[in-house]
């Protein structure tokens, strides 16, 4: 919680993500019906500079059905990675050859409606999600921020079993870190349980 301690805009984001906290809960005590997804996720996330970096994580997803063609959905994410950068070296040292090993976490919490519709055991969807997102990098030293964070995209569902089946999702997450803008892209897989 000491987290959320600071400027505007990091209360701002604490202040976003706990609410959105609140009313998921109390949207899918009153639902009957929804799923929830757990599975392996993959981050090609922008660092503002010509190359990518490659994170590799998790992502958890509830989602409360309002009709039958709509949902509500609470998603949470973490990517993590090392890469090589010199982003955080400015001016470069003399010689220019030393690359650091950057160690970066970032997860997000975002919120958000989705549509789909079921049709033989495979059901299509697509969200707009918003949150916030955190990072966490480590080069010696270590740097934080927050910002409000938005993903849309969608997936598909293919039906395992009654109550069980896979996930095929990608999203384009924005972000707006270290007062810089990231469009990144996230594709996650794994299994959805139906209740």
């Amino acid at each position: 919680m000491t987290l959320c301690i600071g400027d505007a805009r990091v209360r701002l984001v604490c202040g976003t993500i706990f609410f959105l906290s609140l009313l998921t809960g109390v949207s899918f005590a009153q639902l009957p019906s929804g799923n929830i997804f757990v599975g392996y996720s993959y981050l090609s996330a922008d660092t503002n500079t010509p190359n990518r970096a490659n994170l590799n994580g998790w992502e958890g997803s509830a989602e409360g059905k309002v009709f039958p063609f709509l949902g509500l959905v609470l998603d949470v994410s973490g990517h993590y990675g090392t890469e090589q950068s010199t982003q955080f070296l400015s001016p470069v040292p003399p010689g220019g050859t030393t690359i650091p090993n950057v160690k970066g976490k970032l997860h997000s919490v975002l919120f958000g409606p989705r549509v789909s519709v079921s049709v033989h055991g495979v059901r299509p969807f697509a969200h707009v999600l918003v949150g916030g997102a955190a990072i966490s990098q480590k080069f010696g030293g270590q740097v934080n921020d927050v910002s409000l964070a938005t993903a849309v995209g969608g997936g598909v569902d293919f039906k395992l079993a009654k109550v069980v089946g896979w996930r095929i999702q990608g999203d384009l997450l924005h972000t707006q870190l270290f007062d810089d803008t990231q469009n990144n892209v996230r594709v996650s897989t794994g299994l959805v349980f139906h209740f």
